[in-house]
């Protein structure tokens, strides 16, 4: 019997300035900022707000993670109803555990995790009811999860018969190899590359939608942040640019037009 399909569901930036962050996003992306109080004893998280509905949260980087020398960066949540299975089915299938499963007061069971290739996602086992699917174009939300990796079709088998994600067509992409694009459920996907040169890690890269790319590029600049590629239109009409946040997590933008 086929895998039911398990999408990221959450997105979360771990930044050296949360204030900043918080800031920045909102008035890049047009989130509203809610502190988030319901797990107490936990540090300090704001969820990101697209009307009522949250979509992401920021928190400051642990100290372990700083040592380490990890740099601020987005990091997806991938639903699961039970972490501890999927934690375990996920080593079986070579990859690899950063944090094993644990609770989170009042959120839910998590787990922090890497495929064989080394990109790094979570667990999480929420408490609550799933929330209603939202179009995957809706703005403020994230339309596209692409994947930056050592070998594009072991991660695509690794993804897919972990979590019933589904082959939604390849593309030639000349000297940049192929491009493997996905379905993770409704009104979820992407695609997986292998990576260019000047990207060192395998690593996930998160677009969330706007209404205009143009105008949110700009946006980013006038707001300290950096345009690394783009503003360049995608295959379906899209339009996209890839960004840097002033504390140097890496994004992405979206939009329908130009």
């Amino acid at each position: 019997m086929p895998k039911s399909p398990m999408p990221f569901f959450w997105y979360e930036l771990m930044t050296s300035d949360l204030d900043a962050a918080e800031a920045f996003y909102t008035k890049v992306v047009g989130w509203t900022a809610q502190p988030f109080d319901k797990a107490p004893g936990m540090p300090r998280y704001t969820v990101m707000n697209v009307g009522e509905r949250g979509v992401g949260g920021l928190m400051t980087m642990p100290e372990d993670v700083k040592k380490m020398g990890a740099p601020p960066a987005w990091l997806g949540y991938i639903h699961t109803k039970d972490v501890d299975a999927a934690t375990k089915s996920l080593k079986a299938a070579g990859g690899g555990v950063h944090c094993e499963p644990s609770d989170i007061p009042g959120v839910g069971r998590f787990a922090v995790v890497a495929d064989p290739q080394g990109a790094t996602f979570m667990f999480l086992q929420p408490n609550g009811p799933d929330q209603p699917v939202v179009p995957a174009s809706t703005p403020g939300h994230i339309g596209w999860h692409e994947l930056y990796t050592s070998d594009w079709k072991a991660a695509f088998d690794f993804y897919s018969g972990q979590f019933g994600w589904t082959n939604a067509g390849e593309f030639d992409m000349g000297p940049m190899g192929t491009y493997q694009t996905f379905t993770a459920g409704p009104e979820s996907g992407g695609g997986i590359m292998n990576k260019p040169a000047q990207i060192p890690v395998p690593v996930w890269q998160f677009y969330f939608n706007v209404t205009g790319i143009d105008a949110a590029a700009k946006r980013v600049t006038d707001n300290g942040g950096h345009i690394l590629m783009g503003p360049m239109e995608v295959p379906g009409g899209s339009w996209i640019v890839q960004c840097q946040d002033p504390q140097g997590a890496h994004f992405a933008l979206m939009a329908p037009v130009r």
